[in-house]
């Protein structure tokens, strides 16, 4: 299935570890039908072990800005953080969670703080914010981070089973039993985040760590692909794909595009190999 003019597309090999763990990934992100400009923006670092998806939101080409700003912070935390060593926690140390888990919590944080700043630089920018979910690899545990309503799914044994919870108005309506999930789906506030970077100081991100074993698959993406395709229609066309990963992003994408393409779509799959 061939990609769309606009569809751009990422393709990595994580090395092993000592836990002799090998990690394959491929993303790709498409402007969709609908949209004339793609405020997605995706990164991976192979030797870090970081994975990232954002999903801005502003006029005037500002949430692209913001949702380039939350991956490039976000990297950049991590990179000065590498090797361990003393140096401050800029918003304090989190005991009950793992020194990995507190690097990329940490790491979003700084990111919302940089997005807040530089909303503040040009008129054009104000208002400007961004989804994110990210993961960084510890050992064979993935460190699972987000904020808002992108997110992140383990495709284990052909079963898909969501690892986030929307940060949205409507997941909090469907929550408190006043939506049901289909309602909520068509629902006109579904586009309504509740946490984003870019909007508030003291945000608030979930964090989830989900020991990883061969054979599994990790799935980041963007609502431009869960608003036009349902949990089953995605493990469908994954599993379809046999576990080419360019195949399936590009049928995931596909797919969502000619359910109307109304948003930015951007997937990763991450697949998760044993050594012999």
């Amino acid at each position: 299935m061939l990609p769309s003019p606009s569809s751009r597309e990422r393709n990595t090999e994580v090395g092993a570890d000592p836990y002799g763990v090998t990690i394959l990934s491929h993303a790709r992100t498409d402007t969709g039908r609908r949209r004339k400009n793609n405020e997605d923006s995706l990164f991976i670092d192979a030797a870090l072990r970081l994975f990232v998806i954002a999903d801005g939101m502003g006029g005037h080409a500002a949430g692209e800005v913001a949702s380039k700003l939350a991956v490039e912070s976000i990297h950049q935390f991590i990179q000065w953080t590498n090797g361990g060593g003393t140096f401050p926690w800029p918003f304090g140390f989190d005991k009950n969670v793992s020194y990995q888990g507190n690097r990329l919590r940490t790491a979003i944080l700084y990111a919302n703080r940089r997005i807040i700043e530089a909303s503040k630089t040009r008129k054009e920018y104000r208002g400007m914010a961004t989804t994110v979910v990210a993961v960084l690899m510890d050992g064979d545990v993935a460190n699972v981070v987000h904020a808002g309503d992108s997110r992140a799914y383990l495709i284990r044994e052909s079963e898909l089973t969501p690892l986030t919870s929307d940060h949205s108005w409507v997941e909090e309506q469907v929550e408190k039993g006043d939506l049901t999930a289909s309602d909520a789906r068509e629902h006109p506030w579904r586009t309504m985040v509740t946490r984003a970077l870019g909007g508030k100081t003291d945000l608030t991100v979930d964090l989830r760590r989900k020991p990883m074993r061969g054979g599994d698959t990790l799935l980041l993406c963007t609502d431009g692909l869960t608003s036009m395709l349902q949990e089953p229609d995605i493990a469908r066309l994954i599993g379809a794909a046999n576990g080419n990963l360019e195949d399936a992003t590009a049928a995931l994408v596909a797919e969502a595009n000619t359910r109307g393409g109304t948003d930015n779509i951007t997937v990763m799959l991450l697949r998760f190999q044993e050594q012999p």
